[in-house]
């Protein structure tokens, strides 16, 4: 039911954002529609299966027996002048019996209590999974964006080309550039329109996968929205990988305690009809009906302590799972500290690109004056320019790189805005 609101709800968005999608929504469409997340629905029908299975061994077990069979020998009453027949060799047999369990320590609510720990084991391992396909989803949504900064720039850099080409013609036509200047130009913006289409094949594959990992059907047209992210600055760890370690344990829990219960005596009503050929007496060699009800007992009152072992294995299980929570601990704060100076590095590198860029644009500008009056090739000019588109370049893919930096930090820190 849970699963089907989620579905549901999440229709409503995605409803609502056909031309435009943010990086918030492609989580939500991870969860609803990847085929993993199915499992959860699948796990909530087994469970209820597996429960009502351990519930019907407290409700009247009926078994029936029936028998023919022929003996070499029967009884018989060594009695002289007595007028007692023999048995016939030919037997038969049949009882319906029913077994009603009176009391069993608890055995049952401890089972019904197991399964339930480990469903909710098994519906957290699949919330795991899922969740691991986060950075996933981060790495192909941040590429677009990086993507789309560049098909910008190739596109403002050819605006700025044709621009400068219709001048560089002008100056050719009235002597005061070579000739083959346009060309050189011209050269250039072949290699734009090259470089653009690379980038535009590149964003439609990388489209395709995000659209297929999350199950919203994208285009090259969908709008993809820029997160302002922001770092989650606490010290602890809200990763569905510790509340998995915390079910491994009590499941672990719940089998020590089912096993507890094998310990104590399981006694049983029961009631046992039957036709048979002798009945239960011997002595009548004939069909008769015949009824038994009583009470069972059974009590394994000395098992070597097998039951305390086992018990104690399970113990070194907790121990193991422990030891599993410490490793991903440290190995998940060692990679945030690395994530955390991969964002200072980048923040210092925007700041070296944005004075980069400042000065190339003057250079940029200079030459470009220089160009219109004859002063230097056209050769000359198009390096500089290059420079420029270079260092925008990086910035926009430092910036890009930057807010990856961080919603894989969130993502590891375990989350999220």
């Amino acid at each position: 039911m849970r699963f089907l609101l989620i579905v549901f709800l999440f229709s409503t968005i995605v409803g609502h954002t056909q031309n435009s999608i943010s990086l918030d929504v492609c989580y939500e469409g991870l969860k609803a529609n990847y085929p993993l997340a199915k499992q959860g629905a699948i796990l909530e029908q087994q469970n209820t299966a597996e429960l009502s299975a351990i519930t019907s061994k407290t409700l009247p077990q009926f078994n029936l027996d029936a028998q023919a069979t022929y003996q070499s020998e029967v009884t018989e009453v060594p009695i002289p002048n007595v007028d007692i027949n023999s048995l016939n060799n030919e037997q038969y047999r049949a009882t319906l019996t029913a077994n009603q369990l009176l009391y069993n320590g608890g055995r049952i609510k401890a089972s019904q209590e197991l399964q339930n720990s480990s469903t909710q084991r098994k519906q957290q391992e699949v919330e795991v999974n899922l969740y691991q396909l986060k950075q996933r989803v981060n790495q192909l949504y941040f590429s677009i964006l990086l993507i789309e900064d560049q098909l910008l720039l190739l596109n403002a850099r050819k605006e700025q080309l044709n621009s400068t080409l219709n001048e560089v013609k002008s100056g050719v036509k009235n002597g005061v550039l070579l000739p083959t200047s346009d060309k050189v130009i011209e050269a250039e913006l072949l290699k734009i329109a090259q470089q653009y289409q690379e980038a535009a094949n590149t964003k439609s594959k990388v489209i395709a996968s995000l659209s297929t990992l999350i199950g919203i059907p994208l285009s090259v047209a969908t709008q993809f929205q820029k997160p302002l992210l922001s770092v989650v600055d606490t010290n602890d760890l809200n990763r569905p990988e510790l509340s998995l370690f915390n079910l491994q344990k009590q499941e672990i829990e719940q089998q020590q305690n089912l096993l507890s219960k094998t310990t104590a005596p399981a006694v049983n009503a029961f009631a046992t009809g039957g036709l048979g050929n002798p009945g239960l007496n011997f002595l009548e060699n004939d069909f008769s009906a015949y009824y038994i009800v009583g009470l069972k007992l059974n009590w394994n009152v000395f098992d070597w302590n097998g039951n305390k072992k086992q018990r104690q294995a399970l113990d070194f299980s907790k121990e193991l799972i422990n030891n599993q929570e410490e490793v991903f601990r440290l190995n998940t704060n060692t990679a945030l500290n690395e994530q955390q100076k991969e964002m200072e590095t980048l923040q210092s590198t925007i700041a070296i690109d944005q004075q980069l860029m400042s000065l190339q644009q003057e250079v940029v500008r200079t030459f470009d004056a220089q160009l219109k009056n004859g002063v230097i090739t056209t050769s000359q000019y198009i390096i500089e320019l290059t420079k420029l588109f270079e260092a925008e370049n990086l910035f926009n893919q430092h910036k890009t790189q930057l807010e990856l930096a961080k919603a894989n930090y969130n993502t590891l820190k375990g989350d999220l805005n």
